[in-house]
């Protein structure tokens, strides 16, 4: 039988495995299931709530057959997490070795702690911030906005990235970050509009802040909501919505601000541009995509593969069928793809499925559909809505559909 402090031993390897978890972007569902069996394997009754800012974990010792009550409970407080491919993969790796017995308790939480405390160096957050220029340049390419609304959403990305980088130093700017950054998107592409040469606007906004939308988290949300995780998918669907709209209010903010003084964007003809940019920005906008979710670079082609997968399902089913049917095949796609890598490779499959699934998500749909409602055209704003939620079910529904097709081996 364990001794008291084995007990606690074990119980604080699991606490600071569920935060790290937590940190890197892990949804409720996933993060349950593996602190249970993480938990199991320790030889602990482990009951966990996760939600979007808090854990709350209840133990008890499996070797103690007296008593069915939990011993222990923690309740750990966390801000959002953020996706980190890199150290999911770092905690990941610990928590198997631990598991096998190939690193001692001590020597994992030591680790798990170490992670937690790596500072991101001056190059890794230049290369966020350019991957904020690329990624919304590519996605003005993949939107037709032309050439000249392809160099202007990168300038804004660029900019966009910069703010973000300031943001993490300061939280004054932290909280009203998304506002800032819809705020500045429009009044630049208002005044290129204006003063330099005609663009679409509202494509070119919508693609410099593609990286902010959070069109990740609806999806997640609504996942979580269809699994039964009603608390976790309820406050991340809140916290997803205020962010929409604080970038619309942002966006409108700017329109406004304009109007006051007579700078009016003039009517932008459709661009013609060549048919392969959009093949050319898809890759590279793939690229841009591993680096803002700190993918490892030795899985940079997995990464990179799995958003071509996912844009090329959604293109084939949305020409023969309907964009619906797109989002659900690409969705059953990567989700069944996602499993059986994590089968072959043992690695999380989150590596394929959170990267593949960002050109699916429709988070521009749901800015759009607050853009309207705050320019009094509530009719399109509804429509606009409902368009929403039929793609993030038809997501929702192909990535439960992809885990039916290959049930999950590992839990992220």
């Amino acid at each position: 039988m364990a001794t008291p402090a084995a007990l606690t031993k074990r119980i604080e390897f699991v606490v600071e495995l569920a935060r790290r978890l937590h940190e890197y972007g892990t949804a409720a569902p996933r993060l349950e299931a593996a602190i249970n069996l993480v938990a199991e394997r320790l030889r602990l009754t482990c009951d966990v709530l996760s939600t979007p800012t808090s854990i709350v974990m209840s133990f008890s010792d499996l070797d103690k057959e007296e008593s069915s009550l939990a011993e222990i409970t923690q309740v750990v407080r966390l801000s959002p997490g953020e996706v980190n491919l890199k150290r999911l993969c770092l905690v990941d790796e610990i928590a198997d070795h631990v598991i096998d017995g190939r690193l001692g308790l001590a020597e994992g939480h030591r680790r798990l702690r170490e992670i937690g405390q790596l500072i991101p160096s001056l190059r890794s957050r230049l290369m966020i911030v350019m991957a904020y220029a690329v990624a919304s340049a590519c996605v003005a390419a993949i939107l037709l906005t032309g050439w000249a609304g392809v160099a202007t959403a990168g300038v804004i990305g660029l900019v966009t990235g910069l703010t973000a980088l300031s943001a993490r130093k300061r939280p004054n700017i932290a909280a009203a970050f998304e506002a800032i950054s819809a705020l500045l998107a429009t009044l630049i592409a208002i005044l290129i509009a204006v003063y330099l040469v005609p663009i679409q606007v509202r494509s070119v906004v919508i693609a410099s802040l593609i990286v902010l939308l959070p069109g990740m988290a609806l999806t997640t949300a609504v996942r979580e909501l269809s699994s039964q995780h009603l608390i976790s998918g309820t406050a991340r669907m809140a916290g997803a919505m205020a962010a929409l709209l604080k970038l619309a209010f942002g966006a409108v903010a700017a329109t406004q601000l304009c109007a006051l003084f007579g700078l009016i964007p003039p009517h932008a003809p459709a661009p013609s541009v060549p048919e392969w940019s959009e093949w050319v920005a898809v890759p590279l906008a793939a690229i841009a995509f591993a680096i803002t979710f700190r993918s490892p670079l030795r899985h940079y082609p997995v990464v990179i593969g799995a958003v071509l997968l996912g844009y090329l399902c959604t293109r084939v089913g949305g020409v023969y069928v309907s964009a619906a049917f797109g989002v659900f095949l690409g969705g059953l796609v990567l989700g069944a793809s996602s499993n059986v890598f994590a089968r072959v490779f043992s690695r999380p499959g989150a590596l394929i499925r959170e990267p593949g699934i960002i050109l699916l998500v429709p988070g521009s749909v749901g800015f759009r559909s607050l853009s309207f409602v705050f320019e009094r055209d509530v009719l399109l704003g509804i429509d606009t809505g409902i368009t929403l939620v039929t793609l993030l079910v038809a997501l929702v529904g192909g990535l439960l559909f992809g885990d039916l097709l290959v049930p999950p081996r590992r839990r992220l």
